[in-house]
């Protein structure tokens, strides 16, 4: 008999997710993704100027907040079809690509790790043996017996205490753990310094974007940073050269670090390759634009169908009409008022909540489709889009990470394994090795523009009478990330926001095709109902942003919920 299962919330993500799971036999048979929140700002834009609109939307979320900065003043750009200095372009970059290394970093150790690392396991291992088998796996230079010591003297420390904090709650010992103490312990090291790394790469950001989060540097038309390599209060070669190193520090940990745990990881679970593929429709953004207009790209995107890598379809430029006319979101399920499917310049987002209905009304994520289905966005999309468009450094780090697991699990181990849960996650680390890399070649690229005499960071926009319309694209960390904006006579006239956790965390659609998560979850095992570590795994691997897909409003203004701060 089918027995129900709620995760509510799920945790170690930002915002708030339920997850509901029928289990019959030891697996998933049906899904439901809700999202627990409304998120109001396409309200809120409204009547206002499309130049405030990117200060507004960043705002959705304290995690992903460069992201829509950076979407929303691309799609009022996009209307108005402005061009943006190179210099903008390449500033731009650089925050969004510490951004997403940080994001990365962030999600693979903190959030996404404790599900297959076994913090009390740890406590038990030989840190010589540990430091032997990191040796074996890669150069790193945390890899030291000291070091790795030192982190387990440290964890013991802390468990004494009785606040486990983060390690409070986790499934010690659950049987779908199945690392060894060592492995577990190696794991935790760089749990820790991970701490410090992605506090580096957060710098560059802050450096470049005034503060972080929310950044204070974007404006449509380009930047806000002067450039003056003879002024210590604007950007000068100084503070470049800060990001530079800042870069390379980082660069270190994620490709003989991150790189070799998330091989090894995958190699001691390469049963998880069998589970959690879902949806196989792909789909991705161009990214780090080179040019004023956005028609050349360092990290290329696009569209692949039903998992087949042959059919892929580029996304080529700002303004490209393959993407504009594509997507649609669908409400059938979704707690706003009516039923329908509409493009997102003519949707409209009006609040209409019921209970939780199995077959009817059950989330306030919208649910997107592309060519009419639903598609995973992420970077196991954007991976593969680049795989296959043939961006050299991406081939690169596949073929590495495929390579060890292989290796490691003594089996040959593919492209295919990569649509499945384990897959995802190493989609990330790849994408952030990749991005390490883009960051050396974006700031290569703008201090050879300045050294070229070009200093300009700033198009004025202007509005003119009548209705434009605009979309503004960006491979966020968690994926496609798309802002839609109706402008008339210079004020917001209609805004929306099709988010990466919207394309995957979407209710069942129009046509009742399941979203990305639901679909993934299906015949995932699940050992124990009560400790459902696994369902955990497959959402997590996604890395939800549910603040991003939704917004909490309470109009009769009642206490939602108390935290108690430790």
């Amino acid at each position: 008999m089918a027995k129900r299962i709620v995760v509510d919330p799920v945790t170690r993500i930002e915002g708030h997710l339920r997850i509901d799971c029928e289990v019959d036999n030891g697996k998933v048979t049906k899904a439901w993704s809700s999202g627990q929140m409304w998120r109001g700002i396409e309200v809120i834009l409204q009547g206002r100027d499309p130049r405030e609109a990117w200060l507004f939307t960043q705002r959705i979320c304290g995690v992903c907040t460069t992201v829509h900065a950076v979407a929303s003043v691309r799609a009022v750009e996009n209307a108005l079809d402005m061009e943006v200095p190179l210099n903008a372009q390449f500033i731009r970059n650089l925050i969004i690509g510490g951004h997403g290394v940080h994001d990365h970093m962030v999600h693979f150790y903190h959030l996404c790790a404790l599900d297959w690392v076994d913090i009390v396991s740890a406590l038990q291992a030989d840190p010589k043996k540990t430091a032997a088998l990191g040796q074996s796996l890669s150069a790193w230079k945390g890899n030291s017996y000291n070091e790795i010591k030192a982190v387990q003297d440290r964890l013991k420390g802390f468990v004494a205490t009785g606040q486990l904090g983060p390690f409070g709650s986790g499934y010690w010992g659950h049987p779908a753990m199945k690392l060894s103490p060592e492995v577990n312990l190696l794991a935790v090291t760089h749990y820790m310094q991970a701490l410090e790394y992605q506090r580096k790469i957060n710098q560059v950001v802050a450096i470049l974007g005034s503060k972080t989060p929310h950044i204070q540097n974007l404006a449509v038309g380009g930047v806000a940073n002067p450039i003056n390599l003879d002024s210590s209060s604007a950007l000068n070669m100084e503070k470049l050269y800060h990001v530079k190193t800042l870069i390379d520090e980082v660069n270190d940990f994620v490709k003989t670090a991150m790189l070799s745990d998330v091989a090894a990881v995958g190699a001691f679970y390469a049963d998880w390759t069998a589970y959690g593929a879902g949806v196989t429709n792909y789909l991705s953004a161009p990214d780090m634009p080179m040019d004023s207009r956005g028609t050349v790209f360092e990290l290329p995107g696009g569209y692949i169908a039903n998992g087949d890598v042959g059919d892929f379809t580029p996304i080529k430029s700002y303004r490209d009409e393959f993407f504009e006319k594509n997507v649609q979101e669908s409400i059938k399920h979704s707690w706003y008022e009516g039923d329908w499917t509409r493009h997102p310049y003519e949707e409209e987002t009006v609040p209409n909540y019921t209970d939780f209905q199995d077959d009817g009304k059950y989330s306030w994520v919208k649910s997107p489709t592309f060519q009419g289905e639903p598609a995973q966005v992420g970077p196991l999309a954007n991976v593969l889009a680049m795989y296959v468009a043939g961006h050299e450094p991406t081939r690169k780090y596949v073929d590495q990470t495929l390579a060890t697991v292989s290796s490691l699990a003594k089996t040959e181990v593919g492209i295919p394994a990569l649509h499945s849960t384990i897959g995802r996650i190493a989609a990330r680390v790849v994408r952030c090795a990749v991005l390490n890399d883009t960051l050396t070649n974006q700031w290569n690229g703008l201090v050879e523009n300045i050294a070229s005499g070009d200093i300009a960071t700033f198009n004025q926009p202007v509005f003119p009478k009548g209705e434009q319309r605009g979309f503004g694209y960006h491979e966020a960390p968690r994926g496609i990330l798309s802002h839609w904006v109706v402008i008339e006579d210079g004020k917001i006239k209609n805004y929306q926001c099709v988010v990466p956790s919207t394309w995957n965390a979407g209710p069942r659609n129009g046509n009742d095709a399941p979203g990305p998560y639901e679909a993934s979850l299906v015949g995932n095992p699940v050992a124990d109902p009560e400790k459902p570590l696994e369902v955990l795994r497959t959402v997590h691997s996604f890395d939800p942003c549910l603040a991003c897909a939704i917004h909490l409003v309470d109009k009769e203004n009642e206490e939602i919920v108390r935290v108690k701060v430790l």
